[in-house]
């Protein structure tokens, strides 16, 4: 039997080179994005999906999953930034901008895969050190990470099936070299700290995850886990 995986933001970064992982291990790879990149064109099941257009989310998930019984992991990992600055100059419009697609989006897409009854072994998260740290300059996405943590600790009570929010550790994604290159870190000292900070790139990142996602299993669902802060 091959074993399925459903990934969101598959279009570049860890979402991308999980895709290209997992494909080389067999397995059948869905995924909604907002593009599919050319070397994952015949490789997955793809449906386009803007998931900041909220209200076109759960009937992609129904298009793309209605066949689907089972699957061995559920990786949200799509997610934006925002802007880097003080949290009293971000405009609510600007916050909810992120929490749409790093929350509300993933919201739908849980209530989806119940509505539907796919058996599902493990739901991960990606989640970030963001959602702990309060670090200056990172509110929105700081405040959407906390969020997306309790939100997947709520759904945990609720679905028969292992669910963690996992900060994957500093990754060299788009999101991550736009910050090193563009933001000033003398006014966001947490900048100069990712600079100096270790990184993996996207494909050492999906080698590593994927190493790790079954051992996720012996700690209490619900938990948010920081890769850099535990023994697996």
């Amino acid at each position: 039997m091959v074993n399925s995986v459903f990934i969101t933001g598959v279009g570049s970064g860890l979402g991308l080179a999980l895709a290209k992982e997992f494909i080389s291990k067999g397995y059948e790879v869905y995924a909604l994005s907002r593009h599919l990149p050319e070397e994952l064109k015949g490789k997955i099941k793809f449906i386009k999906c803007d998931l900041q257009a909220l209200e076109t989310v759960y009937s992609s998930i129904e298009k793309l999953l209605k066949n689907v019984k089972t699957l061995k992991y559920v990786i949200l990992n799509a997610g934006i930034l925002g802007d880097i600055k003080e949290i009293h100059f971000t405009k609510m419009y600007e916050i909810q901008k992120v929490m749409d697609v790093n929350v509300w989006a993933n919201k739908i897409i849980l209530d989806a895969l119940i509505d539907l009854q796919i058996k599902i072994d493990q739901i991960i998260g990606i989640s970030s050190g963001a959602a702990v740290n309060g670090n200056k300059g990172w509110g929105a996405y700081s405040i959407s990470k906390a969020s997306l943590n309790m939100l997947l600790k709520l759904y945990s009570r609720e679905m028969d099936t292992h669910i963690v929010a996992l900060a994957p550790g500093l990754i060299t994604t788009p999101m991550l070299n736009y910050i090193l290159k563009n933001v000033d870190d003398k006014k966001f000292p947490s900048v100069k700290r990712l600079k100096e900070s270790p990184k993996m790139t996207p494909e050492e990142a999906s080698k590593k995850l994927i190493e790790i996602f079954p051992k996720l299993k012996q700690f209490e669902s619900g938990s948010f886990l920081d890769i850099r802060k535990i023994n697996v």
